[in-house]
């Protein structure tokens, strides 16, 4: 009877031990899938802004409209390919109010919170926050890359898991990177505010293109990513618009870009 009852004890504790080990490994796996993981792994902390900018490798993807998307608008065609030749850096979030107020010194957003991202911001004000910080708005083509993070298709998840829009956001703007970064590690690039890129607003055209910057001239800056007032027809990586109407400066932020 005695080693019967130790015996059982042991087998007791084996199972226990084994049920301990099934459920450190399930809880495991799961942070790790929700865990960002930037290209190559690399990131780096801009000193002036304190902000993280996560690294985007060079390479080539298919710029506009995406396979099998029927919600594209016409400015999205023709879908073209274009080849980046050098990586570069760009932020991993938006930017937001604390750091725009400690580097403008002022805050022009309509919904307030340190970590929410700004918005009512100008292009003019967007490229001169870049600069402050010795970096820059990025081109248009390095932008929809970097959002895509990797996938073809026009989200790299399902909009309410990666996008704050206008079925969920509640009429107002979010904290950053409470949604599923994309493959580079980067949070937000297809909601809760639009964001200014460098290049002119203006039409797409079939031809293969390296290392693109737009128009030399035009009338409205390009705005991508959608934001919290838009639908989820915008939350693609392909769609693009101008400051020419809609929800205009209200719904637009930025983040900076860097070779």
């Amino acid at each position: 009877p005695t080693m019967t009852c130790w015996w059982c004890a042991h087998w007791i504790w084996r199972q226990r031990r084994l049920l301990i080990l099934i459920v450190l490994t399930v809880a495991f796996a799961w942070q790790v899938a929700r865990t960002p993981v930037a290209a190559h792994g690399r990131t780096k902390v801009n000193r002036v802004d304190g902000l993280t900018y996560v690294w985007i490798p060079s390479g080539t993807f298919q710029m506009g409209c995406s396979p099998g998307d029927s919600e594209c608008f016409d400015n999205e065609k023709p879908a073209h390919t274009v080849t980046l030749t050098r990586g570069f850096w760009i932020g991993q979030t938006p930017v937001t109010q604390a750091e725009y107020l400690k580097v403008m010194g002022s805050n022009p957003s309509k919904y307030h919170g340190a970590q929410l991202p700004v918005e009512e911001v100008t292009w003019d004000n967007a490229k001169a926050y870049c600069e402050r910080i010795k970096m820059r708005l990025p081109t248009e083509a390095e932008w929809e890359y970097a959002a895509r993070g990797s996938a073809a298709g026009a989200r790299y998840a399902a909009v309410k898991d990666i996008a704050w829009y206008n079925a969920n956001a509640a009429s107002a703007t979010h904290v950053v990177a409470q949604k599923q970064p994309n493959a580079f590690g980067a949070y937000d690039m297809l909601g809760n505010v639009r964001e200014w890129v460098a290049d002119w607003y203006g039409s797409y055209d079939a031809a293969d293109a390296i290392d693109p910057h737009g128009p030399r001239t035009g009338k409205f800056r390009v705005g991508r990513g959608g934001s919290w007032y838009d639908s989820a027809q915008i939350a693609r990586a392909s769609s693009r618009g101008n400051n020419g109407g809609g929800c205009g400066p209200a719904c637009h932020g930025f983040r900076c870009a860097a070779n």
